[in-house]
């Protein structure tokens, strides 16, 4: 693996290390900077992120992250057998914030008015080269042949820092079509429809059994997988074996003021967020965030008349029904006139939710601060510890349930603010 993990890393065990990945160069956490790996999770709360192996990689500071890990997958294939099979994943961090690009992709686009979107431009156009010096790299060591390239995004543009979704609705971080769908395109020899869109229903959990097909492998639904080989309707254009997509439902978001379990038949309470695909149809309930559609950002400045042109989401809805093939814009709603398709989606939402593992948020662990590993981010707990803590926890709960509540406006703070951070982290992730 080369690039961006942000996956967990509080104990060795969760590393791409201990996760399957022969060898690893990259960041364990987000928004690192591109060239001094630097990340601040808070004011004064900052570390070095750029790992080799389970190894703080401190003397490749200063290389731009996008063109390091492109050249690091140049001797990845340099040095391995193209006889011998190979999984390669890439993350390249670009083109998440920070907004750094070195200069000479800059200069291209000099006449382009709005900073933000000349520095995404200028990211973009040096992941291009990336893919293209890496596409270069399987040619020339002999793996071009018999490969798959598969290229996708993880999530939706971020509108305020450069990215464009239009004339998709919303942004990343909501449940919107322009925050959940992924752009991305598949390249390889073994296509025999090659050439083509395809508009097959395709999920992130759908990439593991079909690489485990191409691979040789076997993965069927009874090893409890959430995916479905999708190959045949990559590469011979026939239907996509997926007909639903559960987008996520978060409990812990906050609850939309005019959502209630009578709005959803009684089976599911609207104001919870959540959002789900099936067939031709999606539903969102609750809050699904932000919803308006926001035209790219070419200008210098962008006007506040531009910006409240499509400014169309009510705050009084809490249910929200879109037939997608015909409507991918999310214009025009149905939920009033298809009530019969809202409570069947309800329905498939409780399906969903009754397997749902409880949300765990514990609290924030002060040994986590780089200060205590070095100046740099990484894992800070032992299975031993995990286990004591779940234990306290255990203990606490009982306590807890055995006293009597007592009045406490410090206490009441706390859970205030406890909260507070919970629903702040469920927005960031």
């Amino acid at each position: 693996m080369v690039g961006k993990w942000h996956l967990g890393f509080y104990r060795k065990e969760c590393l791409p290390t201990r996760r399957g990945f022969d060898t690893f160069l990259g960041s364990l956490t987000g928004n690192v900077d591109y060239y001094t790996y630097d990340n601040c999770d808070g004011p004064g709360v900052c570390g070095f992120d750029l790992h080799e192996g389970e190894s703080v990689a401190w003397g490749l500071s200063g290389q731009y992250s996008t063109m390091l890990y492109a050249q690091r997958v140049s001797h990845i294939l340099a040095s391995h057998s193209p006889r011998r099979p190979l999984f390669l994943y890439v993350a390249f961090q670009a083109v998440h914030t920070p907004l750094q690009s070195p200069r000479e992709y800059l200069y291209r686009y000099r006449t382009m008015g709005n900073v933000a979107r000349r520095k995404y431009a200028a990211m973009v156009t040096c992941m291009d080269e990336a893919v293209r010096n890496i596409t270069w790299a399987l040619k020339r060591y002999g793996f071009y042949n018999n490969s798959v390239i598969i290229f996708s995004s993880d999530n939706g543009g971020q509108t305020f820092s450069g990215g464009s979704n239009w004339p998709l609705r919303g942004r990343k971080g909501t449940y919107w079509e322009g925050g959940v769908r992924g752009l991305g395109f598949v390249h390889s020899p073994l296509l025999k429809r090659k050439r083509r869109t395809s508009r097959a229903l395709v999920h992130i959990t759908d990439w593991y059994p079909t690489l485990v097909g191409l691979a040789g492998g076997t993965a069927s639904a009874a090893d409890g997988l959430d995916g479905y080989d999708v190959w045949p309707a990559i590469s011979e254009g026939r239907a996509s074996p997926r007909t639903e997509i559960l987008h996520n439902i978060d409990p812990l978001y906050n609850h939309a003021r005019h959502g209630s379990l009578e709005a959803g038949f009684g089976i599911w309470n609207t104001a919870v967020q959540a959002a789900i695909r099936v067939g031709e149809w999606k539903l969102l309930t609750g809050d699904p965030g932000y919803g308006d559609w926001i035209p790219p950002q070419t200008l210098a400045a962008f006007p506040g008349s531009w910006w409240n042109l499509e400014r169309m989401a009510s705050a009084r809805q809490a249910v929200w029904l879109f037939n997608i093939s015909a409507d991918p814009y999310e214009r025009e709603d149905l939920a009033g006139q298809r009530p019969d398709v809202v409570r069947a989606l309800l329905a498939r939402l409780v399906d969903y939710n009754r397997t749902a593992i409880p949300v765990r948020y514990p609290a924030e662990n002060p040994r986590a601060h780089p200060d205590f590993n070095g100046g740099a981010w990484g894992p800070w707990a032992s299975d031993e510890e995990e286990e004591e803590e779940e234990e306290e926890a255990g203990r606490a709960r009982s306590f807890s349930r055995g006293r009597r509540k007592k009045k406490c406006k410090i206490c009441k703070l706390r859970s205030f603010f406890r909260k507070l951070n919970t629903r702040l982290m469920s927005q960031r992730i």
